[in-house]
């Protein structure tokens, strides 16, 4: 796991970001979340970066500011994004936003735009007992939507 810090993004530092995941989605379990880490990080190819977003981060649904579990234990998904210009070749052509750039999210709507994945999001979601939504961009997303955006993330690791 990286432990390398980012400037302040959406009012968190990386200490709370990563303090907030662990006891929001993983139930205070670092050790879950060590494993969790782990085993992404057996799976994806070298020059990837792994970030995760949204409420498991900021604690709150960004499009109601409910808050994270809202609806019951386990119903807020983790929202991996895989970064780099590897990693986009696991989803198909048909699984992005801007193709070659930004995918949509493999989940629940789309389990079939990276079938390379669907073992890593299975073993997820049965890890975390959640949903486990992935996605593939290019750095250029991911410095639009951190630093520009100042929508915050935690990356989990750089291989």
């Amino acid at each position: 796991m990286s432990e390398t810090e980012h400037p302040v993004q959406g009012g968190l530092t990386d200490e709370q970001k990563r303090d907030n995941v662990i006891t929001l989605a993983f139930g205070g379990r670092r050790d879950l979340f060590d494993a969790f880490c782990k085993a992404i990080e057996a799976v994806v190819p070298p020059d990837t970066t792994v970030v995760l977003r949204g409420s498991a981060i900021t604690g709150r649904r960004w499009k109601d500011d409910a808050p994270f579990d809202a609806d019951g234990p386990g119903t807020s998904d983790l929202d991996l994004t895989l970064v780099g210009s590897t990693v986009i070749h696991f989803f198909n052509v048909s699984g992005f936003f801007v193709p070659g750039v930004h995918s949509r999210p493999m989940g629940e709507d789309d389990p079939d735009i990276a079938p390379g994945l669907l073992p890593l999001q299975q073993q997820l979601i049965a890890m975390v007992k959640r949903p486990v939504n992935i996605q593939a961009s290019r750095e250029i997303v991911l410095q639009l939507r951190g630093d520009l955006l100042d929508q915050p993330y935690l990356t989990l690791l750089k291989t």
